[in-house]
């Protein structure tokens, strides 16, 4: 029951953040290069809050993964700053402060039930952030950035892929 409860609490939680992060735009409007930065930084600080709440209680398979993801979501964020800086562009100050309060995490279970708790919150992270670089790169409003997307969405991909495998299997 226990996990049951968890797992439904790390998709309820994620909620807020999908309505921050790949769902930012209102109504049909495309996502712009403020939208895009704004979400992929909301989605690198849910990476750094994975590690974080590992630190406390995860065994050494979500440890390492939680680090590797956290030094890939600080990469991400310095060549995303440069594409920033090019463009003169910042991220939206409403949604990303908005995004740090719902951003889910796995809950407060120990052992089996967290690990799966912590790939359970990282699914809809994955799917919010791809669905923004994708609807993104249909009208791309610039190339950098749009490029930076391309590049990003085989990664992601394969993460979010790597992350429903070893649900499944947990």
């Amino acid at each position: 029951m226990r996990i049951f409860v968890a797992v439904v609490l790390a998709f309820i939680s994620t909620a807020a953040l999908a309505d921050s992060t790949g769902e930012q735009v209102r109504g049909d409007r495309a996502p712009d290069a403020s939208d895009v930065i704004s979400g992929l930084y909301a989605f690198s600080r849910f990476q750094q809050g994975l590690l974080e709440s590992t630190d406390l209680k995860g065994n050494a398979e979500v440890k390492n993964l939680a680090a590797l993801r956290a030094d890939e979501a600080a990469k991400r964020d310095k060549a995303l700053k440069e594409i920033q800086d090019a463009i003169g562009t910042e991220p939206r100050v409403s949604k990303t402060k908005a995004a740090g309060v719902g951003i889910a995490k796995p809950d407060d279970t120990e052992g089996p039930a967290y690990v799966r708790s912590f790939y359970a919150a990282q699914i809809p992270e994955y799917e919010s952030v791809i669905n923004l670089l994708e609807r993104y790169l249909k009208v791309a409003d610039n190339s950098a950035l749009a490029a930076f997307a391309r590049d990003q969405l085989p990664t992601l991909r394969s993460q979010l892929k790597d992350a429903e495998r070893t649900m499944a299997d947990k």
